[in-house]
């Protein structure tokens, strides 16, 4: 029974746990740029939204694929990248070029992102397709065990009823990661979060490689958003997303604004939340039990928070305008 629970948590832990690493992954890059980064709620929900709103296009509308087909899910990825990318150029812009409080535009942004996606949720269903509702329904994704390493005892939970986007998640954050450590580009984004001034000394525009970082947060926010809806309820809902950003934050602070770090982060808050949906449906707990277990995920924020904050250490000029004439 024990092992059989376990199994199960393992299997629920990655839809949950990656989604957000991908969009902690984001979170990194603006913030080891040196733009604090509190949209990712917002970017998460409007990159949602438009791969969501894509990919119903596609099928009800132009009618391109069958009612069962996975490719409008693979459009949906890239358009909720896009999508978020397109959001967080009002963040870029805000912070960057008008040099606004990070911390304000980050909030209104979510604000927005949370009144715009809803109200352009029910305009859209109601004038293109003709129903009156406030969600996208979207067609379930496939799920996959991967042969003989599926049947290994509690390891073979991780290769168990994978869904597509896990493994896309996977490879895009390989890449992010050799983006960020191995190249160039990568090299500055890291140094204008320490020092601005000598990558501008060195002759590159901070200005342009912050606005890129934010950008490429907005993406990678986006795609874990849909993969949410996805994995979560098979539907866009502005109201599905509620919290899961602010997690990401926590995680990549968690993780000491380094991927792999927060990876473990993120696999603690998945597993939290696993174990917080399951156990009252595997060990039949009352209703009051459920919604209960349902706080794991922050109440594990609060204990990494007390007990690992002290020891984290944040990029020096995370937060600053930077001023080309001040040294």
């Amino acid at each position: 029974m024990m092992m059989d629970t376990l199994h199960t948590l393992i299997v629920e832990t990655l839809p949950f746990a990656l989604p957000l690493f991908i969009m902690a992954i984001g979170g990194i890059y603006s913030e080891r740029s040196g733009v604090t980064n509190l949209a990712v709620e917002g970017l998460q929900g409007f990159g949602a939204f438009m791969g969501a709103f894509a990919a119903v296009l596609v099928v009800k509308k132009f009618m391109f694929f069958a009612p069962d087909s996975q490719m409008p899910m693979y459009i949906a990825l890239l358009f909720a990248f896009l999508g978020g990318m397109l959001f967080a150029t009002i963040h870029s812009v805000l912070c960057v070029k008008f040099k606004a409080n990070q911390v304000i535009s980050g909030v209104v942004i979510n604000i927005l992102a949370t009144a715009l996606t809803g109200f352009l949720t029910s305009q859209l269903n109601e004038s293109i397709f003709g129903a009156a509702s406030s969600q996208f329904k979207l067609i379930p994704s496939a799920r996959f065990s991967v042969p003989l390493l599926s049947q290994i005892p509690i390891l073979g939970a991780f290769f168990t009823n994978v869904y597509p986007f896990e493994v896309i998640i996977i490879v895009v954050a390989l890449s992010a990661w050799y983006v960020l450590y191995k190249t160039p580009f990568g090299m500055h984004l890291r140094a204008c979060g320490d020092n601005p001034h000598a990558v501008d000394a060195a002759g590159v525009d901070v200005g342009r490689v912050r606005f890129l970082a934010v950008m490429l947060s907005g993406g990678l926010s986006g795609l874990g958003g849909i993969c949410f809806a996805y994995s979560l309820s098979v539907q866009f809902s502005p109201s599905i997303y509620m919290g899961y950003g602010y997690l990401a934050i926590a995680a990549l602070i968690f993780g000491n604004w380094q991927i792999l770090p927060t990876l473990g982060s993120c696999l603690i808050f998945g597993f939290a939340r696993a174990a917080g949906y399951n156990l009252p449906l595997i060990y039949d707990m009352p209703v009051a039990f459920k919604d209960l277990f349902m706080i794991l995920p922050y109440v594990v924020t609060l204990l990494l928070l007390v007990f690992f904050s002290k020891s984290n250490r944040a990029p020096r000029a995370l937060g600053e305008i930077y001023d080309k004439g001040k040294r």
